[in-house]
């Protein structure tokens, strides 16, 4: 999730997980800002068989304080307003003394979610537990709007501290509709947090803070660590992507950047925009960011290919290919051949030709045929007028300013060492990056990321706290599993689980039981979310022995077979 020139955006690659982190321009925000997420019937519908989630499931609405923190001036001015906070639930297969199963929506309508309580990891709890499955929309996305606009003032209520505390006052006030004469509120019912992505991060925070209000919480994918300069989310390509499809892109990154930020090569800039159809754009950051996208594509894979975008492996089959497949490019191989020695590649001319070449063909069939007037329009950053607009209709604004308020995860190639080449410009700085945060809400210093950090960060742990994430996650070294931390021991009270070959969240989702194969889906999914129904199952045996939740919430998990419940992971 980036903004403009790689701010983190609202929506994700993969649309169907709505989640947050995954690269942004301008033009796209204009799209994101002129429709909402989904098509969102209103009022109650009756239970029915069907696929579609949105007749399965009514919103409900459950009315919170916009501001849970009078005495933090961060919130000035004060106001004792309520807004109406959306849920969904299903109650199938609720039996008494089960749990409340709640996933955590994020940065997106929570419509996006409800997939889950169908068929994905809420689903599969649900029935294990005997318990209620939820989907709590995170406040002002979706329609959980506790202002009358997104303007800067009234964005000053969106918080994670202030969302964590709309999920705390769900589990002490819910009632649930047909269910009103059982009391299902914390502590007396154990609730379950679960999250992925930012609402992963959200809910290791939500177990740790509130640990008598959730009973456990599983972190898939979060990103407990808030990093201002990001420039690890390209890591995971560069580590686990196609060594080929790696190596093309780091010479041809090379190329580019020896020629736009060497500025006796003026002409040659010109030129190299010409090349990729792009001579009208104006800004050189612009230029490199808007030839970068294809790389970014691997957070999108999924194991279901229901849910799965095929354009990281499109990009690379692009990219590493030493056959000319876009032969309208061919008028271009003197150009090519020209940049490709001033860029410092002189000697490799005969291997990365065709390849540069494809590379053009690539960026212009996903990019440049996509704008249809001014560049400038279409790609730029730097768009004063844009940054102005704070109705409601600009939800763009939302994720962005949580991303430049707190969480940083600005996505740099500049910040990459010395001593590697990047997969992405260094033309791609912080100064360019973080130009939506001084331009659309006039925050001109770094994210204030300890304020998220303060949390436990990379060391985060705690009693009934799964921490789950993906061996190839652009996100992972942003996660207690990154690269070069220490490794921990995987318990029944912290499981501590990395999924081979996972990419992001990838034990969020499902299918339905006709869909299922042999190696579908695939044995470390699988095997994962058996363990995370194994361990949930054992988390509540401890609440049963604990007294029913009264003052116990931050106990020891208890004594099982490990094994058993962890499987064979």
């Amino acid at each position: 999730m980036m903004g403009l020139g790689r701010l983190l955006a609202a929506t994700a690659c993969v649309a169907q997980l709505a989640s947050a982190f995954a690269p942004l321009t301008v033009r796209n925000l204009r799209l994101s800002s002129e429709s909402d997420l989904a098509l969102e019937p209103e009022g109650d519908f009756t239970i029915q068989e069907s696929t579609d989630p949105t007749l399965l499931y009514p919103a409900r609405t459950i009315k919170v304080p916009v501001d849970h923190f009078h005495n933090d001036t961060k919130y000035e001015p004060h106001t004792n307003d309520t807004f109406d906070l959306r849920y969904w639930f299903d109650a199938t297969y609720y039996k008494k003394g089960g749990p409340v199963i709640v996933l955590a929506a994020g940065e997106t309508s929570g419509v996006g979610r409800l997939q889950f309580l169908q068929k994905g990891i809420v689903y599969q709890l649900a029935k294990a537990t005997g318990g209620v499955g939820v989907i709590l929309e995170h406040r002002y996305y979706g329609k959980s709007l506790p202002t009358s606009d997104f303007s800067t003032k009234n964005l000053r209520f969106l918080t994670t501290d202030q969302a964590l505390a709309d999920t705390v006052y769900f589990a002490k006030n819910v009632k649930f509709a047909g269910l009103e004469h059982l009391d299902l509120t914390a502590p007396n019912t154990p609730y379950i947090a679960y999250g992925g992505s930012y609402a992963g991060a959200f809910v290791a925070f939500l177990r740790k803070l509130y640990p008598d209000v959730y009973w456990g919480a599983i972190s898939s994918s979060g990103v407990t660590e808030a990093i201002y300069d990001y420039w690890q989310y390209y890591e995971a390509a560069r580590i686990y992507g196609p060594k080929d499809c790696v190596t093309a892109t780091q010479k041809l990154t090379h190329v580019v950047d020896n020629i736009i930020l060497n500025k006796a090569n003026a002409k040659y800039v010109q030129k190299l925009k010409d090349a990729f159809g792009l001579g009208n754009l104006t800004h050189t950051d612009d230029f490199a960011n808007t030839i970068s996208f294809g790389i970014a594509g691997l957070q999108s894979t999924n194991w279901d290919p229901a849910l799965n975008d095929t354009s990281y492996g499109e990009y690379c089959n692009n990219v590493s290919s030493n056959a000319l497949l876009y032969p309208e490019t061919a008028r271009l191989e003197k150009d090519v051949q020209e940049l490709l020695t001033v860029g410092g590649y002189g000697k490799e001319v005969k291997t990365l030709t065709n390849q540069f070449l494809n590379y053009i063909g690539y960026v212009n069939v996903t990019s440049v045929q996509s704008c249809d007037g001014d560049q400038n329009a279409c790609f730029t950053s730097y768009d004063s007028e844009f940054y102005k607009k704070d109705d409601l209709k600009q939800t763009w604004r939302l994720w962005l300013y949580q991303v430049c308020d707190q969480w940083g995860f600005l996505q740099t190639g500049s910040g990459v060492p010395h001593n590697q080449l990047p997969l992405i410009s260094r033309a791609i700085d912080l100064n360019y990056t973080s130009i939506a945060c001084r331009e659309a809400f006039n925050i001109n210093k770094p994210s204030d990321v300890e304020s998220i950090n303060k949390y436990g960060g990379f060391g985060i742990s705690y009693p009934r706290l799964a921490i789950i994430d993906g061996e190839k996650d652009p996100w992972r070294a942003a996660t207690p599993h990154a690269i070069g931390l220490k490794d921990r021991k995987s318990t029944i009270s912290e499981p501590f689980i990395l999924i081979k070959d996972g990419v992001h969240h990838w034990d969020e989702n499902g299918v339905f039981p006709n869909e299922t194969a042999p190696n579908f889906p695939p044995k470390p999914v699988e095997e994962t979310q058996r363990a995370i129904k194994n361990f949930v199952q054992a988390w509540l045996q401890d609440f049963k022995k604990s007294g029913h939740g009264h003052g116990h919430g931050h106990g020891s998990a208890g004594v099982h077979d490990e094994q058993q419940v962890l499987g064979d992971l």
